[in-house]
């Protein structure tokens, strides 16, 4: 019965391991095989394909931005002084002339800007001295040719003006 017993709870240890080594070199020869590498850089290359698509759609919504020809006027009516005038784009602000005791006796423009309708903002702002109450100080903006937007003060006395255009705004 001893005999029985060991025999029965008898457990082949070569076999096991031998089936372990050939289960283990089976699965490193599978991972270690051309057909995965073959697989795994066909996976790589979809998606790197799918990403560059991906990446260079264009979207509908996306407005481009262009170049436009913009000009600041500031104009007075006969006998007015246009002491100062400032105008920004995007940014950069610009101080054109800023002096009280030698007045501009005419009417003032600065000429043909090109600006990229990225830098979004347009600012113009004056102030003149005008001899009567029924004087005016006129401001515009001017974008491709077309005034854009303008501002009129009227009166006497030293007045202010000030106008923005932004090209983000419809």
């Amino acid at each position: 019965m001893e005999n029985f017993h060991k025999s029965y709870f008898y457990i082949n240890k070569k076999l096991i391991f031998e089936t372990l080594k050939n289960l283990f070199g089976e699965m490193k020869q599978f991972y270690n095989s051309k057909s995965l590498l073959r697989l795994s850089f066909l996976f790589v290359l979809l998606f790197s394909a799918i990403t560059v698509l991906n990446s260079c759609k264009k979207d509908d919504d996306e407005e481009e931005f262009q170049d436009h020809m913009v000009q600041f006027e500031v104009k007075t009516t006969s006998g007015g002084e246009i002491i100062t005038v400032v105008t920004q784009v995007g940014t950069t602000q610009n101080t054109i002339h800023s002096n009280p005791t030698a007045p501009l006796n005419s009417s003032w423009s600065s000429g043909e800007i090109w600006v990229n309708s990225n830098q979004a903002q347009l600012n113009l702002d004056a102030n003149a001295k005008l001899p009567d109450t029924d004087s005016e100080l006129t401001i515009n903006i001017w974008i491709d040719g077309e005034i854009a937007k303008t501002v009129k003060k009227k009166g006497k006395g030293v007045l202010e003006a000030s106008l923005d255009y932004s090209f983000l705004e419809p």
